[in-house]
């Protein structure tokens, strides 16, 4: 752990070299009315379906990013800014760049003015701004610290964190406030990089324990090459050829969109359903249920360095009325997170030659796919592990970056 002299020094030294972070492959624009069809992995999970069980209605998630604009068209009547802490409300609905926003609507858009269609469109959102790559220095100063914002989470009524973001840096404070809201029962997402192109290293705060390190993947339900993997992945999610707003004007969207924070705001969706349908269950209910019933072709005890324990699918829980969600206070990831394996190099990581079905592997010779039979995006047979190469190939400027 670095200390808290050296951790700002960092910081400051990295935002005196700060760029905006350009969404790469995100052309070209489309008119809010054209987005809607560009979000292929809402009929892939048939959501029509599972919003006649669930929409997400009576949770809360809060989005910890940029800052959410909650006057875009999907987002209006969506967004719980009163509910802020003042502590932590510096920006909150004040959005630099777009990024929080698009996480936003994506979690609970309406679709309203043809704008990004949530995945729980009955969920609302709790916004909270960050300091992230993209801020003057001056204004990160002014930005709350993510552990005060988690902290102040963790005292609320919201049940989800969304946090696509991620830094090569773990803090003190940040690790303190997750495990109080992991005490707290919240349900902890986060993304888990878009490097693997470049150095793959371990991120925070998805490699700390009690969070949920999501990837990216495809329509077929290959893994995106970009997307960071380790141990510490947990689920995967779509993140590849995800619409998404182009700035911070928001004029337009752009398609082809690729990271690993739109995986991650898909599965904060997905458990938002869940919990909305199961409103006794437990935060630790919940994810069982999304592991147990992710899509996969491998041992179920031997997660997949690129996409955990499978691909996320909501559906399969909602659709069985008498799935069993197991005990209320065991943790399903108790065994990463005492070992502390959400945290360990990619590189200790040593992947089988081949997923227990023989499906194809990756170039690096571990699976990167789910069971063809088991989930609606992917192609039966094997899938070979050639995905568009997203956004992750920009330099990490800031210690904190969007994902």
């Amino acid at each position: 752990m670095l200390s808290a002299s050296t951790r700002r020094v960092t910081a400051v030294c990295a935002a005196l070299g700060a760029l905006m972070a350009l969404p790469v492959g995100l052309a070209p624009a489309a008119a809010a009315a054209d987005v809607q069809p560009q979000q292929w992995y809402l009929s892939a999970m048939k959501a029509d379906e599972m919003w006649k069980v669930s929409t997400g209605k009576g949770v809360k998630v809060a989005v910890v990013d940029t800052g959410v604009n909650p006057s875009t068209p999907s987002l209006r009547g969506q967004v719980l800014a009163d509910e802020v802490p003042k502590s932590v409300a510096y920006g909150a609905t004040k959005d630099f760049d777009g990024h929080g926003t698009t996480m936003a609507e994506i979690i609970a858009g309406t679709g309203a003015g043809g704008g990004l269609k949530g995945l729980a469109p009955g969920a609302k959102v709790v916004p909270y701004r960050a300091a992230l790559r993209g801020l003057s220095l001056s204004e990160e100063n002014k930005a709350p610290r993510v552990g005060a914002v988690i902290k102040a989470i963790a005292d609320s009524d919201a049940k989800i964190i969304n946090m696509s973001f991620g830094s090569d840096i773990s803090y003190d404070d940040e690790e303190a406030a997750i495990k109080y809201a992991a005490s707290k029962g919240k349900l902890m997402f986060a993304a888990e990089g878009n490097d693997a192109k470049t150095k793959n290293n371990a991120g925070y705060p998805a490699s700390y324990p009690y969070v949920v390190g999501v990837s990216a993947s495809d329509k077929t339900g290959t893994v995106g090459k970009f997307s960071t993997h380790g141990r510490y992945v947990d689920l995967a999610a779509p993140g590849v050829d995800v619409p998404a707003w182009c700035d911070a004007t928001f004029r337009s969207y752009c398609v082809h969109g690729n990271g690993t924070s739109m995986a991650t705001a898909v599965a904060s969706a997905s458990a938002a359903l869940i919990w909305s349908a199961h409103p006794n269950w437990t935060a630790d209910q919940v994810l069982r249920s999304l592991i147990d019933t992710a899509g996969r072709d491998w041992p179920k005890d031997t997660p997949s360095n690129y996409l955990g324990y499978g691909l996320i699918r909501p559906r399969m829980v909602l659709e069985n009325p008498n799935y069993n969600p197991g005990p209320a206070n065991v943790d399903p990831l108790a065994k990463e997170n005492s070992a502390g394996n959400n945290g360990a190099s990619p590189s200790t990581s040593s992947p089988p030659a081949k997923s227990s079905s023989g499906g194809q592997t990756s170039a690096t010779g571990e699976t990167s796919k789910s069971s063809g039979g088991a989930l609606p995006w992917v192609a039966v047979g094997a899938v070979a592990a050639l995905v568009v190469i997203g956004c992750a190939a920009f330099a990490v400027i800031r210690s904190r970056r969007r994902a």
